[in-house]
């Protein structure tokens, strides 16, 4: 399937996890619709308010894919920003406690010590197994997929056991749809945000906030303008974002379509065998057993951002090298695009490197 993609032919592509890839036929559609907004910018964001009805059967085929509600739903630009809105907006105050996971991406835990510095709060990390929520509890966070191990949370149990002590549960899906079915009224979560940018294949700049009906009159839009009223549904209130590009939400339901095209059900499982031979094969050692398309190894050596410049200047693979708790790890990412050559690369890379042994 590479040639649905417009990935440069010359590069072993092992990092979909960052930002994705947007096939051919779902970006050309994305740039249709720039096109169309640039013929008539009235016509398409002013005129009689076409855009909203526009944004609305888009909104609701992702509402249907990620199994919410009609009404709880709304897009956002991506995980992040949707997790800001949503964090940002809780009334938190000195001494709550905060539970969090230990192994949360790096951006939202600067988002979390910011909200410790601003309102006082107590953040407590731990790894996910030992999430659990007691009576000072008024937050508990954590992400669906790990963004440095690939691991698959469980996370309908703890949703519930926040629930039970009346904490808020929160919860970072940005890896999760597209790589994995997502039901999130069967997952528990009081807010979710995920990416329609990274494993569903759709373009940059798309994403989503779900928010339970009990929750969200707590959460205000990241801008408050035309469509905001106070006692409007939450889709309404949080629709009009200014003046933007709303070509990437638009294009979502022709990433999803792509997906059903493609059969993505073996596509996901076939990349799942290919990631699953390489930690078989590749010497190091995976951080989780519990994976779909993307996985965390361990990687034994002082340098890792030498070891990441070799893998680029000399045999043009492009794979993240994350630093994470005083040790390096190899992310690698599988998606459609990517053959056993593509591993083959990587695993002949790994053997010719000078590293270490594993403790």
């Amino acid at each position: 399937m590479r040639d649905l993609f417009l990935l440069d032919p010359d590069v072993v592509y092992l990092n979909h996890g960052s930002f994705g890839a947007c096939p051919r036929p779902v970006f050309e559609t994305y740039q249709r619709l720039q096109l169309e907004l640039e013929r008539e910018p009235v016509e398409f964001l002013g005129r009689e308010r076409r855009l909203p009805e526009r944004l609305e059967p888009a909104r609701l085929t992702l509402a249907e894919y990620v199994g919410s509600p009609p009404g709880d739903l709304v897009f956002a630009t991506n995980a992040s920003s949707a997790l800001n809105t949503a964090i940002r907006s809780l009334d938190l105050r000195l001494g709550d406690e905060v539970l969090l996971g230990d192994a949360e991406y790096g951006g939202l835990d600067i988002l979390w010590n910011w909200v410790a510095a601003t309102r006082g709060v107590d953040l407590r990390r731990v790894p996910f197994d030992d999430l659990d929520p007691g009576p000072r509890t008024r937050v508990v966070f954590c992400s669906h997929v790990e963004w440095t191990t690939g691991r698959i949370n469980d996370i309908a149990p703890l949703c519930a056991a926040a629930r039970a002590v009346g904490a808020v549960s929160i919860v970072d899906g940005a890896h999760a749809p597209g790589q994995i079915d997502v039901d999130l009224v069967a997952c528990g979560a009081d807010v979710y945000a995920g990416n329609c940018h990274k494993w569903m294949c759709a373009p940059k700049g798309s994403g989503f906030l779900y928010a339970r009906p009990e929750i969200q009159g707590r959460i205000e839009p990241p801008v408050i303008s035309w469509d905001y009223v106070e006692d409007a549904p939450f889709a309404q209130r949080h629709r009009w974002q200014g003046t933007r590009d709303p070509a990437a939400y638009l294009s979502v339901p022709a990433a999803i379509d792509f997906q059903a095209e493609h059969d993505w059900t073996s596509v996901r499982r076939r990349s799942h065998v290919l990631l699953e031979e390489f930690a078989n094969t590749s010497g190091l050692e995976p951080l989780t057993d519990t994976f779909s398309q993307m996985l965390g190894f361990r990687l034994p050596v002082d340098d890792g951002e030498s070891f990441k410049h070799d893998l680029w200047e000399r045999h043009r693979i492009e794979i993240p090298v994350l630093h994470v708790a005083d040790s390096w790890v190899l992310r690698v990412s599988v998606q459609a695009y990517n053959d056993e050559s593509d591993l083959d690369t990587l695993r002949a890379a790994v053997a010719r490197a000078a590293l270490r042994p594993s403790a």
